[in-house]
């Protein structure tokens, strides 16, 4: 294993340094915690007598009287996604390891789950990113009833997995465990997928045939196959040491797939490998080293641009303080490791078989591009995170983990000696327009830059009817705003992406600004995402108007207007306009969601409502 590398190290110094207040007060608050009596013994009687009411009295008096573990269980099932139909039995699952291994189990609370992919250009997609800080807050009541003595997190897609880490985190003295359930069988292809939605936005293919394709693309149980925000979460749970190891990308059918939930039960416990070895609390596990290793392995496989957001948010929990320059120095010196849809043809099934995650953290660990040094959930520390686990061929249901290098596919994973690109598929914009990021990764090297005439948009819609036009024949930078936060929530805006596809098919340069989210949707199109501070909150985007030339640069990683400087500071600030800001903030729920929208952060403080 090579020494850590001078930039990582230099950031995480950075980052130790402007987060040492608000680190040490938060370590400081889970020594307090700790230091307490079990839950059973230090409530009241009718305190106790409440949690333990309703299950079966083997377990009330293992609770009560044998003092045995407790695990909490937070879940996120609902049989309405096909990511998380999955872990309808996993509660009875675990309950039968930990009662076997002398512990009990209780379903603490479950959390929503929504999907992008369902509420995508629909209103509903404005709750999106706040059901992240909702199910943060759900976490915490499912745990608040602090009887547990260690917790199993269930939940893998977009808003899910950082909602129920930044839950954990404010609970950081429990020992915690996510399990994961893993990915659909590979349907129709992402790049068929795409190219019927193109067709669709022609008009070339109709809604019978855009539909068939959708559901040959989505077909079964498990999340879907794309290298989108869901999967980008268990690539870093990984890569932070959070999972049984290589648990990531194991498919929902996979007969190894309940046995690895039972390794968790075990893990959690502290009774997973030949020797014995207490499960760190989650807390003291995700210090600054552990965020800047995700952040690595988010710039290695070109992970979703969201994470950039979530993140921040994540580490704000554990009291670490991270921003976007950090980021864009890491990209600088972590290769891009994979070719994964969209940064590819590839699917995730694909990945996996190649070497998958533990391919990734090995080539980053060995390369001193990843800590080694942190703690994880196992014995063998971040090491263990570089195998792929096997079922024996035996009755014992026995696993087994063997190194995932080398690659199985130099096509879809590659060393780091070899690597698709020299630098992350993340780079940060600055300039007169704001900051912003893009996800370079699948953009076309002769696209990297891009200068034409803005069309300013205030929505998608209105974007969608201007190509309907054939209004958009041409050079053009698209500027969609009054997307952001406060604005209405700031919605995934993946519908934008056939028509800019269509357009730049045609040979016309274009690209998108916005202060919106894109995850990896944006695909081949340039796209300045999550443009800070939005247009809503008196950002530059307020300012731009029809006509005005951007330059959208992601080589010298700049966005700016090119406006003579004295003109563009004496220009007028656009406001929301009052019809919008009604419209978007009622229907479907989002009146409930207000105080959320006039509390967020900006997107590079991670769009916290809760801070």
């Amino acid at each position: 294993m090579s020494s850590t590398h001078p930039t990582v190290r230099d950031v995480t110094d950075r980052i130790r340094e402007r987060s040492h207040g608000t680190r040490s007060a938060y370590l400081a608050r889970l020594a307090e915690i700790r230091g307490r009596d079990r839950g059973s013994e230090r409530m009241g009687c009718a305190n106790v007598a409440h949690a333990v009411a309703g299950i079966p009295a083997n377990d009330k008096f293992k609770v009560v009287t044998e003092r045995a573990p407790n695990l909490g269980i937070v879940t996120a099932y609902n049989d309405m996604l096909s990511a998380h139909a999955p872990y309808q039995g996993y509660p009875d699952i675990i309950k039968q390891e930990a009662r076997r291994l002398g512990a009990t189990a209780q379903v603490a609370g479950g959390v929503p789950a929504m999907c992008d992919g369902v509420t995508q250009g629909t209103p509903g997609m404005e709750l999106s990113l706040f059901s992240r800080d909702v199910i943060a807050m759900s976490t915490a009541i499912a745990l608040t009833h602090d009887m547990f003595d260690g917790a199993l997190m269930l939940g893998v897609c977009d808003k899910i997995v950082p909602g129920l880490l930044i839950g954990a985190l404010h609970f950081g003295h429990l020992p915690t465990v996510f399990v994961p359930a893993g990915p659909m069988p590979s349907g129709l292809s992402n790049n068929a997928k795409s190219k019927v939605r193109e067709q669709a936005a022609q008009g070339l293919v109709g809604r019978q045939g855009l539909l068939d394709a959708e559901m040959a693309a989505y077909h079964t149980v498990g999340t879907c196959t794309f290298y989108g925000t869901a999967n980008s979460n268990q690539m870093l749970l990984e890569a932070m040491g959070l999972h049984v190891p290589g648990t990531a990308f194991i498919q929902p059918g996979d007969a190894m797939r309940e046995t690895l939930t039972r390794e968790a039960v075990r893990t959690v416990l502290g009774k997973a490998g030949e020797t014995a070895f207490n499960c760190p609390p989650i807390g003291e596990m995700v210090d600054e080293r552990c965020i800047v290793n995700a952040m690595a392995a988010l710039l290695a496989t070109g992970g979703s641009t969201n994470h950039l957001i979530h993140w921040v948010a994540v580490a704000r929990a554990a009291g670490i303080v991270i921003d976007w320059d950090d980021f864009s120095k890491l990209s600088d010196i972590i290769p891009l490791l994979t070719r994964v849809y969209p940064n590819g043809s590839a699917d995730v099934n694909e990945f996996q078989a190649a070497g998958g995650p533990g391919f990734v953290i090995g080539e980053l660990v060995d390369a001193g591009l990843m800590h080694g040094d942190v703690l994880t959930v196992r014995a063998g520390g971040i090491r263990e995170f570089a195998n792929i686990p096997t079922l024996a061929d035996s009755g014992e249901q026995r696993l087994s983990w063997t190194p995932a290098a080398p690659s199985k596919n130099d096509a879809v994973a590659r060393p780091v000696a070899e690597p698709f690109n020299a630098t992350g598929g993340l780079k940060l914009l600055s300039g007169n327009l704001g900051r912003s990021v893009i996800k370079v990764s699948s953009v076309p090297d002769d696209r990297h830059v891009i200068e034409a005439p803005a069309r300013v948009f205030d929505s998608q819609a209105a974007l969608h009817k201007a190509f309907t036009a054939g209004e958009l024949e041409r050079d053009v930078v698209c500027v969609v705003r009054w997307q952001g936060p406060q604005a209405n929530g700031m919605p995934e805006l993946h519908k934008l992406t056939p028509p800019l596809s269509v357009l730049q098919g045609k040979g016309f340069r274009v690209a998108l600004v916005t202060d919106g989210r894109m995850s990896g949707a944006s695909g081949k199109i340039p796209a300045a995402i999550h443009v800070s501070p939005e247009a809503a909150a008196g950002g530059p985007l307020a300012k731009v108007r029809d006509g005005d030339v951007i330059r959208l640069d992601a080589v010298a990683g700049t966005l700016a207007v090119l406006l003579p400087e004295d003109e563009w500071a004496a220009r007028e600030t656009a406001t929301l306009p009052e019809a919008q800001r009604i419209a978007d903030g009622h229907g479907l729920g989002r009146e409930l969601f207000a105080g959320m929208r006039r509390n967020a952060l900006t997107a590079e403080e991670g769009a916290c409502s809760w801070l």
